[in-house]
């Protein structure tokens, strides 16, 4: 029996969730069971020899336990684009979230409207023209678009295009117009439920000077309680209820994606975070005490509701922070500079455009996730040390060398007044603080 496979690009989540709706329902009033089971088997034995991995992947996984097979995931129809026969079937490689949702329509109506599934839209951004222009393609390729996902396209002769694959971004764009790779969480062919609930699935993509998630977890006391009570955390299980299947620890998905005893699983990852800390400035999202009451309700499984509070209060805090002493004025600054023409319109050919970056782009991100995850070198050294030491250092200075005094509005405000030296109680105060402290 031939799979139904979706061509999805820009519809709305209620005529996916339609579209879905029908093809599950085609598929199970089809009735080709025993054909497509022979034709499983078939595919098991052959693959046995060629690709054992594979197949032992497959056997140890719970579409092995209930007979989902080889041709249940990847017969295709004959005109679908990259459908091509292979010993007497018609298959494609690519299982698309579209092909999933045959089984899996609840979750994959829930990522289509997330923000993971758009995650390859990122081609007019300053870090899509560093991967292809500034580096060069091939880097975008095997570095951008494996955590992004890229545009998947099939060639003239029906074979995949080795520039577009493979591929197995978040936000993969599929040749059947689909959006999405659940293979990003749940590798194949196990596609295992307890491999997705551990941070280190996270860290493919969640990693590194920009948006050090994954680094920031581990060094959080939640990271700690995870290494130190893996075996406590039940990730096989079916339920995975926070505070009833499990209690050592949380993991990212615990926060982002796993049930509360009042609140179900969803596959959309951003139903529970308030901030968007991604742009230059931060800013609330339009429904961000839902979103937060989402996370609150995740939070309170463990903690107390005036612990959870304050730990927020704590955490706008040092986001409020981050954006009026230092993005919001830098922020004015380069578009000054831009519109008096002493800063091009062509991304990253000035240095200061690289220096403006990476203080955003990188400090300013670290100090901003290290705050959120309760990551404390994260938000001081590897976070707002760094940001001030660029904010103070090296942006002004360049900004002053292109226009001086462009600065000195900015170096008025109350937050910066520090530069103006210490009085002499305060410089007594660090001098006998140091004495008393190393003798010295």
């Amino acid at each position: 029996m031939n799979n139904a496979r979706l061509r999805v690009s820009s519809v709305t989540a209620l005529s996916v969730v339609l579209l879905l709706t029908s093809i599950s329902l085609f598929a199970a009033l089809a009735g080709c069971g025993e054909e497509t089971a022979a034709g499983n088997d078939a595919c098991a034995d052959c693959h046995a020899d060629v690709t054992p991995g594979i197949v032992e992947q497959w056997r140890d996984s719970r579409h092995g336990d209930q007979d989902v097979g080889c041709l249940d995931c990847h017969q295709a129809a004959a005109e679908d684009a990259d459908a091509f026969e292979h010993n007497g079937e018609t298959i494609a490689i690519i299982v698309s979230p579209a092909d999933c949702a045959n089984c899996h329509i609840d979750e994959v109506e829930q990522f289509s409207g997330s923000h993971h599934a758009q995650a390859a839209q990122f081609t007019g951004s300053l870090d899509n023209f560093l991967g292809v222009a500034v580096e060069g393609y091939p880097a975008a390729v095997q570095g951008c678009q494996q955590c992004h996902g890229g545009t998947v396209t099939v060639t003239e002769n029906g074979q995949l295009d080795p520039e577009t694959w493979p591929n197995t971004g978040m936000g993969r764009v599929n040749p059947d117009g689909s959006m999405g790779s659940c293979s990003a969480c749940h590798a194949r062919h196990e596609f295992s439920r307890a491999q997705a609930r551990e941070p280190e699935s996270c860290g493919k993509c969640h990693v590194g000077p920009d948006h050090p998630q994954l680094e920031v977890f581990m060094e959080s006391k939640h990271g700690i309680l995870y290494e130190a009570n893996r075996e406590e955390m039940n990730l096989e299980s079916d339920s995975w209820v926070v505070g009833e299947d499990y209690s050592a620890a949380p993991t990212c998905a615990t926060c982002h994606m796993s049930a509360t005893p009042g609140q179900e699983t969803t596959h959309d990852i951003g139903t529970r975070i308030s901030w968007t800390l991604r742009p230059v400035v931060s800013k609330k999202f339009d429904n961000w005490e839902e979103k937060r009451a989402s996370m609150v309700d995740v939070c309170t499984q463990c903690h107390s509701s005036s612990y959870v509070g304050d730990f927020y209060s704590q955490f706008d805090n040092s986001v409020e922070l981050y954006n009026n002493k230092f993005a919001i004025p830098a922020k004015a600054i380069m578009e000054e500079l831009q519109a008096d023409g002493l800063v091009s319109a062509t991304p990253f050919d000035d240095k200061i455009e690289w220096t403006y970056f990476e203080l955003w782009h990188h400090e300013g991100r670290r100090a901003r996730h290290g705050a959120a995850m309760a990551g404390p070198d994260y938000v001081q050294w590897l976070g707002f040390y760094e940001v001030a030491d660029n904010f103070y250092n090296q942006f002004l200075p360049e900004a002053e060398a292109l226009k001086p005094g462009i600065s000195q509005q900015v170096l008025a405000e109350d937050y910066h007044k520090w530069r103006q030296g210490l009085s002499e109680e305060e410089m007594q105060q660090l001098l006998q603080f140091y004495e008393e402290r190393y003798d010295q």
